[in-house]
């Protein structure tokens, strides 16, 4: 079996004795898009910057690409890129100056004129960062966190100020990403990204997995009752059925085919999401935990 790229058992992070991180388990593997979902305080930010080597742990085992993060050097840190929810502050330099002195970081970069197309930024590449807008000050950091050519990319909340046409560009970037092998560990609140680009998602609430799956079938989304909603005699009419098609089948037979109004709505990830976490919120983590 292939090694994970992330593999984590048990993780825990208190703050002030209280676990914002309470026995965490989570496997990633390599070359996998993996979405991480969860209301506000779910504990994501602090379980992601943990991965990163940013945060320390209190409990449990973790390893990103065969080290443990808490541990890792110079060399390990070069294998990991990073879009965190911080936007870059290098107001008095160009796009072009950055995304080349972050290059000179890397042992081997991407080409940073490539990079800053493949953002969308190259028609902004002279200006300064401080006369960008919020949205490409943003594909900045998206240039920056993918400039290394990481094995494993950390996307946290990358799209915020994106723009539609900005966040197609940067989907087809990560799909290019991940055909070339790129793990990538996204969190996002936009579910439509997450059914657009994830293999598979895990939702979060109070520190703990909730369910973890592909978007088409979490939380047993694919088998769950689909609402089938016709006109009947002048008045709208709903059926809640885990047999669609059946019913569907039969609707038409007894109108001769002609079915007014005719509609099939199964469950969306959103329907699913919502239901999963409820009304779940933590509030006794730092407010920095807001992904």
């Amino acid at each position: 079996m292939t090694e994970s790229a992330v593999h984590v058992r048990g993780l825990v992070k208190r703050y002030h004795g209280t676990p914002v991180v309470d026995g965490l388990d989570l496997d990633i593997a390599p070359g996998e898009v993996f979405a991480l979902l969860g209301p506000n305080g779910a504990g994501k930010t602090t379980t992601v910057e943990i991965l990163e080597g940013y945060r320390a742990r209190d409990d449990g085992s973790v390893t990103v690409l065969g080290e443990d993060p808490g541990k890792a050097g110079r060399a390990w840190r070069g294998r990991i890129g990073i879009v965190s929810q911080t936007a870059t502050d290098a107001s008095e330099l160009t796009v072009r100056e950055v995304v080349r002195h972050f290059a000179g970081v890397y042992p081997r970069p991407r080409d940073p004129d490539t990079v800053i197309d493949q953002v969308g930024l190259g028609e902004h590449a002279g200006k300064r960062i401080g006369r960008l807008s919020g949205g490409q000050r943003r594909r900045v950091d998206v240039a920056l966190g993918v400039i290394g050519d990481p094995e494993l990319l950390f996307l946290d909340e990358p799209t915020t100020g994106f723009d539609p046409e900005a966040r197609v560009r940067f989907w087809q970037l990560i799909r290019h990403l991940a055909a070339e092998g790129t793990t990538i560990l996204l969190t996002t609140h936009y579910l439509d990204e997450v059914e657009a680009l994830a293999n598979r998602v895990a939702v979060i609430a109070k520190g703990r997995v909730l369910s973890v799956g592909d978007p088409a079938t979490l939380g047993d989304r694919a088998s769950a009752g689909a609402v089938v909603s016709w006109r009947e005699d002048g008045r709208l009419v709903e059926e809640v059925t885990a047999n669609p098609d059946q019913f569907v089948a039969e609707l038409v037979r007894r109108n001769s085919g002609n079915v007014p109004d005719l509609s099939v709505q199964r469950p969306s990830l959103e329907d699913v999401y919502l239901q999963m976490i409820g009304k779940t919120q933590t509030t006794d983590e730092p407010q920095k935990e807001s992904a």
